[in-house]
């Protein structure tokens, strides 16, 4: 579940597995880190999502794999013919991402690549469900801008 959360957002193999060895790492690090969270898969999942984050945020997945050469997850497949593009979408998703403040790139990635809910998002991040709608509706619009230019481009 780590190795994948952190594959979708950073979209290399490679980097995944770092981010899967850092967060265990940090795990090992902290006795007793697991002991005071309520579920341990939120935990997880969030850890992964925020140093995924980093790793795209630092450029280190220049050479990307096409995410539908993910391991098994929400399906992100793009008609034939198409992959450049989608895969040129996805790059640019990742750099748009990565200029996100921490707190709405989780809250984004959560959303729309982990596929959570919002009031599960809400209770991972122990904010309210109005907080997480109104985050997430910010985060749209501006990562819209954001990417608005690459659909000019495409045209």
């Amino acid at each position: 579940m780590v190795f994948r959360t952190a594959y979708r957002i950073t979209g290399n193999a490679a980097d995944a597995e770092d981010v899967l060895q850092t967060v265990f790492l940090r795990l090992v690090r902290r006795e007793g880190a697991l002991s005071g969270v309520e579920s341990n898969e939120s935990y997880l999942r969030r850890a992964a999502v925020n140093a995924a984050i980093d790793v795209v945020r630092r450029g280190r997945n220049a050479q990307s794999i096409a995410l539908q050469d993910a391991p098994p997850g929400p399906a992100t497949s793009s008609p034939p013919g198409r992959e450049t593009e989608s895969r040129e979408f996805q790059d640019r998703l990742r750099q748009a991402l990565s200029r996100l403040p921490a707190r709405e790139a989780e809250v984004f990635a959560l959303r729309f690549l982990e596929d959570r809910g919002n009031q599960e998002i809400a209770r991972m991040l122990g904010i309210s469900q109005v907080h997480v709608a109104v985050i997430l509706h910010r985060t749209r619009r501006q990562m819209q801008k954001e990417l608005s230019s690459y659909a000019g481009e495409q045209r």
